[in-house]
């Protein structure tokens, strides 16, 4: 019994006494990082309690020991532009980081307009692709991790990679766009830390210690840290996908023998319909599960067993596509751009069949319009939009289709605890921010979390004057023919209105969209015009114009309303010398209808002649103002705005 005690005796003491660790260092502490110049920075880590630990660099020793919980943490001094240098870590074990610059950090962060890749953009961009080779621009891509409880310290798991070769394919566009102008202006290196997820609204981005001032955030915070609370729901969701998964498994397409898509098929009570377009719009409006579309096209004798590439525009929801019976590509969601490789081998001379599988469990599915659809091998190119068959592979119905949705991504700080607090001992120049789609639905309550935002990450950097250029929310959606009221326009106004936010700059993107692509595809105009308002904002160069023009105040006059405007540069003017459009004028009705408008001496007056008393106006005010005109002779378009606020 004695030496039973004397075992439990050593077991205790041996529990409480931390085991020993060998030095490591987080992820954004490796090989091909850039750390931030002219600013002390901070090298951090962890290792046995009291350990001690030194760093090497630049031919000077820093030294600290660890504290009980055996964290560290050296700085370091400010350093000039320069590398590569090798930096040594030595605690019981040594750590050796290589090819390390010093120049400028930039977060990138937001939805998925931020998170876009160059390799989505793979057609729109080939040249960029394929004539870009620099080292010396940077990105660190942090995880996408969720995390409902607590700020995470170590949980990223990546790496730096150059813009070299096949690592461009995973650079956030207009990130890379960004800093390609940059680099190229100042030579400096540029790293991009780019932490960005998808459909994310800015909550998600903010840490606990502001949004407890928001009650109904707050209120979910505490409910979302019930783990019993997160299992159960996750528990459900689960078993409401095995439900779906069971149903859609009745898909005729696939059940019957042969299958749909094998080329021993033989399609019968098959029927025409136009590509592109939306089935639920033409002949089977009511239906909502799995439709199988396919074309037979005749190819000449010169493309047999050619690469090729397929061009499917964009899909409602998800697709798998067949060439000849070939699986030559899948995509489980709508946004992105179809562009499938065909490989060597799968077409043929003569006659070639395509067969798209969609599934589209709620709203429309199909093919979006005004997108390209075409096949080519480089040399020839047939074009693919007109009529197809189709066939219903399965019809669901209202509660078949029902499904139970949660995304810890979207949830109030999990984003923050995961994917920023573990970065903010890193020393950084500025934030990108490109984030708002998801909150066009309460533009009063953004109107609240976007300054909050600001300020919560300038206190986490430590750093009252952090740099943050906001990107403004591009044209999106159907073209309003009358004047409307606008979330999206709303949005625009809460972004426009963070000007007033010391060491801020909006970057205007409304003459950029689609209006049937969330995702438009011109991010190098994007980052380009980052980079200006960057220039201007944080690297001092006062001789450009970095923005178009921006409302400064209204001045009613007679029968009409004159318009002043900021960051006017050489002058006023409209895209092709047309006559301004998109200028809505009310009196104190508030009844907007569109107005005349004209340039005179850099102001804009506007009116309309059945209105007398005119008091307000608005200009590009929708969520798609399409046409809206007005620029400065720089190229760069005036923000959209109202003065009925």
């Amino acid at each position: 019994m004695k030496y039973f005690f004397t075992i439990l005796i050593l077991l205790f003491i041996s529990c409480a006494i931390p085991a020993k660790a060998n030095v490591s260092l987080p992820t954004l502490v490796s090989d091909s990082m850039i750390l931030q110049r002219n600013t002390p920075i901070k090298i951090w880590g962890w290792a046995s309690p009291g350990e001690k630990v030194s760093i090497q660099l630049l031919n000077k020793t820093f030294k600290t020991q660890t504290k009980p919980n055996g964290e560290w943490e050296i700085i370091f001094p400010s350093q000039n532009t320069g590398g590569p240098y090798t930096m040594v870590i030595k605690g019981k074990n040594v750590i050796t980081i290589h090819d390390i610059y010093f120049g400028d950090v930039w977060l990138c962060s937001g939805q998925s307009n931020m998170v876009h890749q160059l390799g989505i953009h793979l057609y729109t961009y080939a040249n960029e692709l394929k004539h870009t080779n620099n080292s010396f621009i940077r990105q660190f891509a942090v995880p996408v991790h969720a995390n409902l409880q607590f700020a995470d310290s170590n949980t990223l798991k990546s790496e730096w990679h150059t813009a070299q070769g096949n690592n461009l394919l995973q650079f956030s566009a207009v990130a890379f766009f960004f800093a390609q102008q940059l680099y190229e202006k100042y030579k400096v290196p540029i790293g991009i830390i780019n932490a960005s997820s998808g459909g994310t609204p800015i909550e998600a981005w903010m840490s606990i210690s502001v949004l407890e001032n928001f009650p109904d955030i707050d209120q979910l915070i505490q409910k979302n840290k019930d783990t019993a609370y997160i299992h159960q729901l996750e528990k459900s969701i689960a078993a409401n996908n095995q439900i779906i998964q069971k149903n859609l498994a009745k898909d005729k397409g696939i059940s019957e023998n042969p299958k749909w898509y094998q080329t021993d098929y033989k399609p019968i009570n098959w029927h025409n319909i136009n590509v592109p377009g939306y089935w639920n719009d033409q002949s089977i409006p009511n239906v909502h599960g799995i439709v199988w579309y396919r074309r037979t096209i005749m190819l000449a004798p010169t493309m047999e067993g050619q690469q090729a590439q397929l061009a499917l525009g964009r899909i409602v929801n998800a697709d798998e596509v067949y060439i000849n019976g070939k699986l030559i590509g899948q995509t489980g969601y709508e946004y992105p751009q179809r562009y499938y490789n065909i490989p060597a081998g799968i077409l043929k001379g003569g006659n070639n069949t395509i067969v798209v599988k969609i599934t589209a469990l709620q709203g429309k599915g199909g093919f979006v319009t005004d997108k390209p659809y075409y096949l080519t091998n480089g040399a020839d190119t047939i074009q693919l939009a007109g009529t197809w068959q189709y066939k219903v592979g399965l019809a669901l119905t209202p509660n078949q289709t029902h499904t139970q949705y949660f995304n810890a991504e979207y949830q109030p700080t999990a984003l923050y605890n995961g994917m920023i607090a573990p970065i903010t001992p890193y020393a950084i120049k500025g934030v990108l921010w490109y984030q708002g789609e998801s909150n066009t639905g309460n533009t009063k309550q953004y109107a609240q979390l976007l300054p909050a935002f600001i300020n919560d990450w300038r206190q986490k950097w430590h750093n009252e004057n952090l740099p943050f250029i906001i990107i403004q929310l591009p044209n999106f959606g159907p073209i309003d023919e009358l004047p409307v009221e606008s979330g999206w326009a709303q949005l625009r106004e809460v972004q426009m209105n963070a000007l007033k936010i010391a060491n801020t700059a909006l970057v205007v993107t409304i003459d950029l969209g689609e209006w049937n692509d969330i995702h438009p595809s011109r991010k190098k105009e994007v980052g380009q015009r980052a980079a200006l308002a960057a220039e201007k904002l944080v690297y001092g160069n006062n001789n450009i114009i970095s923005s178009g023009p921006i409302f400064q105040a209204a001045e009613i006059k007679n029968d009409s309303i004159i318009i002043h405007f900021s960051n006017v540069g050489s002058g006023l003017t409209t895209l092709e010398n047309q006559p301004l459009n998109r200028f809505s004028i009310a009196g104190s009705n508030k009844k907007f209808v569109w107005a005349n408008a004209k340039i005179e001496h850099n102001t804009v007056v506007v009116w309309n002649k059945n209105i007398s008393h005119p008091l307000y106006v608005r200009y590009a005010w929708a969520d798609n103002p399409m046409d809206a005109n007005l620029y400065n002779v720089e190229g760069l378009p005036a923000s959209p705005f109202r003065t009925d606020q």
